[in-house]
């Protein structure tokens, strides 16, 4: 039996179509990182693993301040958090512009927005989604915000491209984060109150559960902690391939367009392999749908690597590993919420998120390290394929039913 969703003045269609803008715009510059990478360094003369640093403390920062940010959100509300996350995220991108010591980019590129995007990225959303939307709605919806999320990715980049060509990098960072203030009105219709008691698909409420309890019973499920365990090679392959992928195509003697329109055509199929995730997620086993994501990116980096690179095989590349890009979200935040309910729900996903960034911050700053060493990124790529087969045999053991929570009798009154 469910409960009735949180109230909102604003009909399910009008938060979906929100929460997915704000996906969208937030998932696009963050995307578009890798475009940057040779302009800058070529200015400057800085090494690619200066560079690399800076978006693997962007990636680090994003996975701390994630659970930090869905607790204030679950506590006081999604709307004042997606609106400081904005402005931090903006503000980064500024000082990302006008960086000219290794710093100043690391302070810009990598602390303001690392935590501008704890505060305003798609994992708050599907918090709020859970929150403020019937039960029915939300599997959809997390596949739709996940998919928005990859629609930005298909649309920055080669905006980007051309915004670099005509205007120069300085610039296209500042339009970027023009666009990123678009958030702020968008995040009206996200707005939920305090403390809200949410609709729920999971266990039964413990009453008056405080944060550090709901940590020390997620902590102590096995299930979860394999969650968040598996979450980490999504981080570290997604992380790496947005970063370095562009590198990697010019090193092979292809044109910087091909990589902006891989990276592009990465976002548009994972809009539909979002899509298909979410749908998938209330029709088979959660865990199994994650295990089998993670072989077929081992399977796609392989392949890949194996190749010689060309334009065909990099939009080939794009497709496949586009499908299965953000595809492991809609299964993985709902299985927290099948866990543990949705009182805790941002919180909860948020630490599973910061596992994932952990891998994300290892796989930028590793792909940077190692191409300084050994002048190519084979090491991180063949790494990437046995991280993906390790968290397919990870998810396995996963138990897909909520937690068992003694019933609690209420006082009489």
């Amino acid at each position: 039996m469910s409960e009735p969703a949180s109230r909102s003045r604003f009909s399910p269609e009008l938060i979906v179509l929100s929460g997915c803008m704000i996906a969208l715009i937030t998932f696009g510059p963050r995307a578009s990182s890798g475009l940057f990478q040779i302009p800058m360094t070529m200015e400057f003369g800085w090494g690619r693993d200066v560079f690399g640093l800076a978006i693997a403390v962007q990636n680090l920062l994003w996975g701390l301040g994630q659970p930090f940010a869905g607790a204030i959100a679950d506590r006081y509300g999604a709307f004042r958090v997606l609106c400081v996350g904005a402005v931090l995220y903006a503000l980064g991108l500024v000082v990302m512009a006008y960086a000219v010591t290794p710093g100043l980019l690391h302070l810009g590129a990598g602390v303001l927005i690392g935590f501008g995007l704890s505060g305003c990225s798609f994992n708050l959303v599907l918090g709020a989604f859970g929150k403020l939307l019937p039960e029915s709605w939300r599997p959809m919806a997390f596949g739709a915000g996940t998919a928005a999320g990859s629609f930005g990715q298909f649309l920055f980049p080669p905006i980007g491209n051309v915004l670099i060509d005509s205007m120069g990098w300085h610039q296209a960072l500042l339009v970027f984060a023009a666009s990123v203030l678009l958030v702020l009105p968008f995040a009206i219709a996200l707005a939920t109150r305090p403390m809200e008691a949410a609709g729920r698909s999971g266990p039964a409420p413990v009453p008056g559960q405080s944060i550090r309890q709901a940590l020390g019973e997620a902590f102590r499920h096995r299930s979860y902690v394999l969650l968040v365990l598996g979450f980490f090679t999504c981080g570290f392959q997604l992380a790496f391939i947005t970063v370095h992928l562009p590198a990697y195509l010019r090193d092979a003697g292809l044109s910087a367009a091909v990589g902006g329109w891989t990276l592009a055509v990465i976002g548009l199929a994972n809009a539909f392999g979002s899509l298909t995730s979410g749908w998938l997620s209330t029709r088979m086993s959660k865990r199994w749908l994650l295990a089998w994501i993670y072989l077929g990116r081992a399977v796609a980096i392989a392949v890949f690597i194996l190749l010689p690179a060309t334009p065909v095989t990099s939009i080939a590349f794009g497709v496949a590993i586009g499908v299965l890009w953000l595809s492991t979200v809609p299964p993985t935040s709902s299985l927290v919420m099948l866990m543990f309910g949705t009182r805790y729900m941002a919180m909860l996903y948020g630490f599973a998120f910061f596992s994932h960034q952990v891998g994300g911050f290892l796989g930028v700053w590793l792909g940077g390290i190692l191409y300084e060493a050994y002048g190519n990124y084979t090491l991180v790529w063949w790494l990437s394929i046995g991280l993906g087969v390790a968290s397919a045999l990870i998810n396995l053991p996963i138990v897909e039913k909520p937690v068992e929570r003694p019933v609690r009798l209420q006082p009489a009154e």
